[in-house]
């Protein structure tokens, strides 16, 4: 049996340094996003990774292996984010004002993983949903557990529950490929201090007598 292609350069295609299954996850996340996952083939991909496609079924043995793969690249991502600000020891309020911020600003720096993720997930075989589910729905506990944490310990309005607030503001998250532009006035950074500090002020204990000033939790 002959070896498998590793990944050479295939004649016109640009020569990339990067190793093959980077350059083929690069080029699945961009042609996903930019033509949808069932009008992309697996000439497109190779092509634009700059490999065969021996060297593609080396690694990936489908378009669906790949696009599988983007989708646990992006919940580790996301998991591993959300830890770093769940597990710091901060204040409540600024531990998870800094994990939504966080999460609208790489939601933008990776808005072809957020469409792919959108459109494509029902692409997925039946088992590869639910692990997709299965791991999302443990991000959402996650950040609901800091929701729940403020809430048992009077930081936060207890009269709120978390399953709607956890909703509420993922769905406004996920919603940003369909109106962030990178050449707008706002940055990602801008936007997620905005979407943060709306959280953390619908969140904020009612004061006898009406409101007060929003926690400057993340500034």
């Amino acid at each position: 049996m002959a070896e498998p292609d590793r990944g050479e350069h295939v004649p016109g295609a640009p020569v990339l340094s990067a190793p093959v299954p980077e350059r083929l996850l690069a080029a699945a996340t961009r042609l996903f996003a930019e033509r949808g996952f069932e009008r992309t083939s697996v000439q497109d991909l190779v092509g634009a990774a700059g490999v065969t496609k021996g060297a593609m079924y080396h690694y990936f043995s489908s378009k669906d292996d790949l696009l599988f793969a983007i989708y646990q690249r992006v919940l580790a991502k996301q998991m591993d984010r959300l830890a770093a600000y769940a597990d710091s020891g901060a204040p409540l309020e600024e531990r998870l004002h800094g994990a939504a911020a966080d999460v609208v600003r790489t939601t933008v720096e990776h808005l072809d993983d957020a469409l792919i993720f959108f459109r494509s997930l029902h692409m997925l075989s039946a088992d590869r949903q639910a692990m997709v589910r299965k791991e999302r729905r443990a991000y959402h506990e996650r950040f609901r557990a800091m929701v729940e944490e403020g809430r048992s310990s009077g930081r936060l309005r207890s009269d709120i529950p978390a399953d709607i607030v956890v909703n509420q503001f993922f769905g406004a998250v996920h919603h940003l490929g369909m109106w962030f532009r990178a050449d707008g006035e706002l940055s990602g950074d801008d936007v997620g201090r905005y979407y943060a500090d709306l959280l953390l002020a619908a969140l904020r204990p009612q004061q006898p007598g009406g409101g007060g000033a929003v926690p400057d939790a993340g500034r």
